[in-house]
C-alpha cells in the first residue's frame, strides 16, 4: 500500500507535459456483426457415389482417405488392388467433405471456394435456421479458388459487400464458418498484410484469425459487417491453424463470380511470353535506372507477344497505362482483360522505352506449346577466348535451320560450358544477339562478345524450339 502510494505522489509531482498519455482501449465486441451476418453465411457440405463396399471391413472412412490421399498403402489390402469387398457393387452416396460458404443474393445464389465443391456429386447447403437444399453448381475456377452454387429458395438474407481498399492493416476482422463440421463457429483477429504473392491471379489478404478446414468458402468480415474476403487457405504443417490464414480480396472473387454467373466459365487474358522478375544485376545490364518491371524471358511464336513485336529480353513497365511493378502485376492486369481487346505494353530495350500495341488472346484450359529440336551445325565455329570466358561455343547457322526456325541469322551453340551452361544455355540453342546487339553470324558473335563489359553480367537472347528465350551469364574471371 505504501508503495502505491509513493508512486502515485511521485507521479503527481512530474511535470503535465512529462506524464505519459495512455488511452484506454477496450477489445471490439461482435456480438452485432454476427447477429447482422451470421443468418448469410451457410454449410456446405458435398457427398459422392461410390460402389457400396469399397471401404475395407472395419475401416473408418477418414482413415481411409488418409491412406489415398498420401499414397500409403491401406492395411491387410495387396498393393495395387482396390480395397473392396467382394460383395455385388451398388452405387451409395457418401461424405466428401464439408466446407462454408456466403449468400451472395436474395434469390439463391452462393459463393465457396472451388476446392469445397471439386469433384462432389451432390451439395448440400444448410442455412442457420437449419433448413436444408440441394445446390446445382453454376460455375467453378480453379485459378482463382472461387465457385457459385444456386439454392431453389428467395427472400434469403445476404451479405454486404465491401471495399477491400479501404481495408487496412491491423483493423479487426472475423470469420464465420463450419470448421471440423462445427456450424456457425466464430473467429477474430486482424488483417496481418495485404497483397501477398501466392498465386498468378490473386493476391491474398493474410490474418491471423483461426481458420480449420472446413472455413473454406467463409466469409471474411470487417467491422462494418462487410464481406472484405472469402477464407480459401491457411499455412500449417500439421494440417491445423498456426496463426497464418489467407483470404481471396473480395472484389477478385465478385469479378469471378459474375462471369461464373453470366456463362458458366472465366474467361481470362494472355499474351504468351514467359516472364521473371527484374534483378538488380539485370537492371545494370540492361542501362535501367532501378529493377523494376516484368523480364521477358521467353516469346511463345505466333503468340499475341510476338505479334507485337516483344523480344525475350524486354522489360515490361507498364500495361495498359498501369505501371508493373513486379512480375507478378502483369498476369493479373493480363488475366482481368477481356480477350480481344487491343492493349498497349510499354518495353524498355536498348535503353529506351517504346510503346506496342497488342491484341489480347484468351488463357486456354490446357495450354500446350510445341517444341521443335533443331540439330546439325553450320561450317563456321567460334571458340575465341573471350567465348569461351562465357562458356560457348558456337557456330553458324545453316540455311534450312534459318529457314527452320524462320530467323534471318544467328549463332547455333555447340558446346555449353561453366558460366553459360549456369546460364541454362545448353547445346543446340541459337543465340540472337549479345550484350543487346544483334548477331547473325560467327564473325558478329565474336564482335559482339569482344565489345561487352568483362566485369558485368552479359545479357544474351537465343531461341529454343518455338521459343526466344533470355539469359544472364555472368564471365567467369
Amino acid at each position: 500500500m505504501t508503495a502505491v502510494t509513493l508512486g502515485a505522489s511521485l507521479g503527481s509531482a512530474l511535470p503535465a507535459q512529462a506524464q505519459p498519455a495512455a488511452v484506454a482501449r477496450g477489445l471490439p465486441d461482435f456480438t452485432d456483426l454476427v447477429e447482422q451476418v451470421g443468418p448469410a453465411v451457410v454449410n456446405i457440405r458435398t457427398t459422392e457415389r461410390v460402389a457400396a463396399g469399397d471401404s475395407p471391413i472395419g475401416m473408418d472412412e477418414d482413415m481411409l482417405e488418409f491412406f489415398k490421399r498420401f499414397g500409403i498403402p491401406v492395411p491387410n489390402i495387396p498393393r495395387g488392388q482396390s480395397p473392396r469387398r467382394s460383395q455385388p457393387q451398388q452405387q451409395e452416396e457418401q461424405p466428401r467433405g464439408v466446407g462454408s460458404g456466403f449468400i451472395l443474393s436474395s434469390d439463391g445464389y452462393v459463393m465457396t471456394n472451388a476446392h469445397v465443391v471439386e469433384g462432389a456429386d451432390d451439395v448440400i447447403v444448410t442455412l442457420t435456421d437449419k433448413r436444408e437444399f440441394k445446390a446445382k453448381i453454376v460455375g467453378s475456377d480453379k485459378r482463382s479458388d472461387v465457385a457459385v452454387v444456386k439454392i431453389d429458395a428467395t427472400g434469403l438474407p445476404a451479405v454486404k459487400v465491401g471495399d477491400v481498399n479501404r481495408l487496412k492493416v491491423g483493423e479487426w476482422v472475423i470469420a464465420i464458418g463450419s470448421p471440423f463440421g462445427l456450424d456457425n463457429t466464430v473467429t477474430a483477429g486482424i488483417v496481418s498484410a495485404k497483397q501477398r504473392d501466392t498465386g498468378d491471379y490473386l493476391p491474398l489478404i493474410q490474418t491471423d484469425v483461426a481458420v480449420n478446414p472446413g472455413n473454406s468458402g467463409g466469409p471474411l468480415i470487417n467491422m462494418r459487417g462487410e464481406v472484405v474476403g472469402i477464407n480459401s487457405q491457411i499455412y500449417s504443417r500439421s494440417g491445423g491453424f498456426m496463426g497464418i490464414s489467407f483470404a481471396i480480396p473480395i472484389d477478385e472473387a465478385i469479378r469471378v463470380s459474375d462471369q461464373l454467373r453470366a456463362s458458366g466459365r472465366v474467361s481470362r487474358g494472355r499474351i504468351g511470353v514467359q516472364i521473371e522478375q527484374v534483378s538488380k544485376d539485370v537492371a545494370e545490364s540492361l542501362g535501367m535506372a532501378k529493377p523494376q518491371g516484368a523480364l521477358v524471358r521467353g516469346v511463345e511464336v505466333g503468340s499475341p507477344a510476338e505479334k507485337a513485336g516483344i523480344e525475350a529480353g524486354d522489360v515490361i513497365t507498364r500495361f495498359d497505362g498501369k505501371t508493373v511493378e513486379k512480375t507478378v502485376d502483369l498476369p493479373r492486369l493480363v488475366g482481368n482483360t477481356k480477350p480481344g481487346t487491343k492493349s498497349t505494353i510499354t518495353v524498355f530495350r536498348r535503353g529506351a522505352s517504346r510503346d506496342l500495341s497488342i491484341t489480347i488472346a484468351e488463357v486456354e484450359p490446357d495450354e500446350k506449346t510445341a517444341a521443335k529440336s533443331s540439330s546439325g551445325g553450320g561450317k563456321s565455329k567460334s571458340s575465341s577466348a573471350a567465348a569461351e570466358q562465357l562458356g560457348l561455343v558456337v557456330s553458324d547457322l545453316t540455311d534450312a535451320q534459318r529457314k527452320e526456325l524462320k530467323v534471318k541469322g544467328g549463332v547455333r551453340v555447340t558446346e555449353a560450358a561453366e558460366a553459360a551452361a549456369r546460364a541454362g544455355l545448353r547445346e543446340g540453342d541459337v543465340i540472337m544477339s549479345v550484350a543487346n546487339v544483334e548477331v547473325h553470324n560467327v564473325k558478329e558473335f565474336e564482335a559482339a562478345v569482344a565489345k561487352a563489359d568483362k566485369n558485368k553480367p552479359v545479357n544474351v537472347l537465343y531461341r529454343r524450339g518455338e521459343w526466344a528465350q533470355y539469359a544472364l551469364i555472368r564471365p567467369v574471371r
